[in-house]
């Protein structure tokens, strides 16, 4: 039996108000809530994480979706524009449990170190995903992994690749494979460098850069070459550039 809800002053839906909004509940109820039908596809795939299916009134599912042991609620549409991080919402949402992972010998993994922005976290999750990495471990300062923002710009790559949040400076002490930081001093440039098996690739904070500390630690640090007038690039396109430089296929 679908359960359906249609004032916004309902217990529930205050709840889920604040998991969308607040860090703070996220981490209290350790879930997050996803929005739009790629993306709750994906949790589909790893059905064991969703809690519950929201659906506004008047959207229809697609036939296909293995759904039939997942508690679904329908919501009014009023109630809906509660929860809803988007102006022109599909009306498909699902509350999902965070997965703790805990850390272990990965082989290739990235490492961001106090990067801010969620959209930014978001698309260096992705393209991490997408470069087949083993893992994405945040550091201290480093934006909610499971704000709105960076859950769209992952695009569903939450649940397809191991998230953590780590204490950099001490993480990658126990590391046993080459750590890669981006620098300007004491860098080689990246066309120097040969594609890894095995490697963890620091990026950082796109204003102040990586901590000292953590350079420090780093085995060899990579700069990417400015050909043109820009100073810099966005830390997510850097980083999709370092990683695909550095990954063996």
């Amino acid at each position: 039996m679908i359960k359906r809800i249609e004032s916004t002053q309902n217990a529930l839906i205050k709840h889920w108000k604040k998991i969308a909004t607040t860090r703070k509940e996220r981490e209290k109820t350790q879930t997050f809530i996803i929005e739009g039908f790629h993306l709750v596809e994906e949790a589909l795939k790893n059905k064991a994480q969703i809690v519950q299916l929201i659906v506004r009134e008047g959207v229809d599912l697609p036939l296909l979706w293995d759904i039939d042991d997942i508690a679904m609620v329908e919501v009014t549409a009023a109630v809906a524009k509660e929860f809803a991080e988007t102006e022109s919402s599909q009306g498909v949402f699902a509350v999902c449990k965070q997965i703790e992972t805990v850390a272990q010998k990965f082989n290739r993994v990235l490492l961001i170190d106090a990067v801010q922005d969620p959209g930014n976290i978001g698309t260096m999750i992705r393209t991490a995903d997408a470069a087949g990495m083993d893992a994405v471990v945040l550091g201290t300062g480093c934006a909610d992994a499971y704000n709105p923002k960076t859950l769209r710009s992952a695009q569903g790559s939450h649940f397809h690749i191991p998230i953590l949040r780590e204490d950099l400076i001490s993480y990658v002490d126990t590391l046993e494979i080459p750590i890669y930081g981006t620098a300007l001093e004491q860098a080689v440039d990246l066309n120097k460098i040969q594609a890894q098996e095995k490697f963890a690739l620091i990026v950082g904070n796109e204003g102040s850069g990586i901590n000292p500390q953590l350079l420090s630690k780093t085995n060899q640090n990579i700069m990417i070459p400015m050909r043109g007038g820009a100073e810099s690039l966005n830390v997510a396109v850097a980083t999709g550039i370092l990683l695909y430089t550095l990954v063996k296929a």
